[in-house]
């Protein structure tokens, strides 16, 4: 159970005794408008020397433009991280003011922000808040002020971006902000990923799922907002890479169910978040891999032929589209690879059989499955301008050049209206929608392309004029010369639910070299950039990044790059 601590900020509200006694005068004595205002503060979450506390204050005076809550604490609790608010501290003092986006509050209106704290000993609660100034009275009884989930939730909508913001995630803003250029993006909506069971609860005193939806709420105010989870930690996870490998092995089936997706969806059940539209990303680079990288397959692995002889993918998904369903403002999307991986008529239909396998297992159905998301995480650029797939040049086929490679796509936008169609054909719903991951597909600055390569043969014309500028369509790993893609928009084209950001620009794909760590990260040659390659990229080189830190971690010379090569320019 939380610990609370309501108190109620009025010094109207304040009438000194003869003996010096505060007395206070309730809403009952006075009526609701004669307090100013109210703060809730409740400790969430405590551990042996640290907790996560979430504040709210609601404003019953005049509208605000801005706004500083103060308190002091009795023992040395010390605040170590913070979402929603700027929070310093002196001493035992602290002061919480409001971020650019949050300063205005409405008479009637309340704004929530939340931290981690460190203390030893007792973690007693704070006795006495200010609000601007105006002084509190402490009422120990109930539990605060809540928000009321709003009564339009719970009802799914055919594509939840359209109207909606998107939920930016204060602890990838705070990064890029920190970054040189930072702040011409740091305001943009990015992916949330729970990439471990850890990561439910936060990592190494970050935030965890509730600490985001409690500040999803706070962004939320009184329209729509979307919330981007990435559910990521199958059993014998990314089984074609080593820089992407999870904590759990290929058997821990049951451990997925119940330690990892149970939980999620007992938290996103919560009434609470019942106003928020919560999308999740199911599961990248897991079921194409049962199609492209097994035996008989020259790209085959062992691990990929294990987990289809297992079917723990199958399960796994099939269990987080059931469970995650069930919530009536959840939308799932799963992932699809992208055209340069299942583009080929050799994996195309196939994958889209393999994931309506998983959505008719452990009891989903495709009606637990929103739409589908392609590129993400990855590099493959929105749209080739400047060739087609029907172009010819010297009586052959741009199928035929090096770089398309037979594939029947050369771009995700393409690719991505293709594969809806076919999933429709396949038996999904007929408004499945699909989200591409644009965070990195940009492709700018100086080497991009004006025009059309010249028709010499069809591998210069190809070559001359493509926007993706990678060594090969297969590479994947922190790429040389990529550029921030398009900005997070809704409808952006014909049965496209949205571009979004869920790979958060400036957070690694992999270490270059073998780095030890307790993540269950390993070293994958693909990150390396002296490798010259694997069946998987036609033995080329890995067109990797020098000196990347472990998948996850932040990359600053990549995000520059990504800044500098941004298209749009930035």
């Amino acid at each position: 159970m939380s610990r609370t601590r309501t108190a109620l900020l009025a010094s109207l509200a304040l009438v000194a005794g003869a003996s010096g006694t505060a007395l206070a005068v309730t809403p009952g004595d006075v009526g609701i408008q004669a307090i100013p205002c109210a703060v809730d503060y409740k400790v969430q979450n405590q551990w042996d020397t640290g907790f996560t506390a979430a504040v709210t204050i609601t404003n019953n005076s005049a509208a605000k433009s801005s706004w500083a809550l103060k308190w002091s604490y009795a023992g040395n609790q010390k605040v170590a991280s913070f979402w929603n608010s700027k929070i310093s501290q002196s001493g035992t003092a602290v002061t919480a003011t409001n971020e650019t986006y949050n300063g205005t509050l409405a008479t009637g209106g309340s704004v929530s922000f939340g931290f981690n704290g460190t203390y030893s000993g007792t973690n007693a609660l704070p006795t006495a808040f200010t609000l601007d100034g105006v002084a509190c009275n402490v009422d120990d009884g109930g539990s605060g002020p809540t928000n009321p989930p709003d009564p339009g939730g719970g009802t799914k909508v055919d594509n939840p971006y359209s109207g909606a913001k998107v939920y930016v995630n204060p602890e990838w803003s705070a990064k890029a902000a920190a970054e040189p250029g930072g702040s011409r993006i740091s305001n943009q909506p990015t992916g949330v990923w729970l990439d471990r069971i850890a990561a439910i609860n936060g990592v190494n005193g970050g935030m965890g799922l509730r600490a985001h939806l409690d500040a999803a709420l706070a962004q939320k105010g009184s329209g729509e907002l979307v919330v981007q989870l990435v559910i990521y930690n199958l059993p014998g996870r990314d089984c074609a890479a080593l820089a992407s490998n999870g904590e759990l092995g290929p058997t821990e089936i049951d451990k997925y169910k119940t330690q990892y997706i149970d939980p999620i969806a007992a938290i996103l059940a919560d009434p609470k978040y019942a106003s928020l539209r919560i999308v999740n990303t199911i599961e990248i680079d897991s079921l194409p891999n049962l199609v492209t990288n097994v035996s008989p397959r020259a790209t085959a692995t062992a691990n990929c032929d294990t987990m289809k002889a297992n079917g723990n993918y199958i399960k796994g998904v099939g269990y987080a589209l059931n469970k995650l369903g069930d919530v009536s403002n959840v939308y799932n999307y799963v992932d699809a690879g992208h055209h340069g991986w299942i583009g080929w008529d050799d994996n195309f239909s196939a994958t889209v059989q393999t994931i309506k396998q998983a959505a008719t297992a452990e009891g989903a159905t495709v009606n637990d499955v929103q739409g589908f998301i392609t590129n993400t995480a990855n590099y493959s650029a929105l749209k080739e301008q400047y060739f087609t797939i029907n172009d010819s040049v010297a009586g052959k086929s741009v199928r035929e050049s090096k770089w398309v490679d037979w594939n029947r796509y050369t771009d995700e936008l393409s690719f991505a209206q293709a594969f809806r169609q076919e999933a429709v054909n396949q038996g999904f719903a007929s408004g499945v929608g699909m989200l591409i991951d644009t965070s990195r597909n940009g492709w700018g600055g100086s080497a991009r392309p004006t025009g059309p390569g010249a028709t010499t043969d069809v591998d210069t014309y190809v070559n001359g004029g493509r926007i993706d500028r990678r060594i090969h369509v297969g590479n994947w790993c922190n790429q040389s010369g990529a550029g921030l893609g398009e900005r997070p928009q809704a409808s952006p084209a014909a049965g496209i639910d949205a571009y979004v950001w869920v790979k958060p620009p400036g957070e690694s794909d992999g270490s270059s070299s073998a780095i030890p760590n307790d993540e269950g990260k390993g070293f994958d040659r693909m990150c390396d950039p002296t490798y010259t390659g694997n069946p998987r990229n036609n033995n080329n080189m890995s067109g990797a990044l020098p000196n990347a830190p472990l998948s996850g971690h932040w990359f600053s010379a990549q995000f520059q790059q990504l800044m500098q090569n941004a298209y749009p320019a930035l």
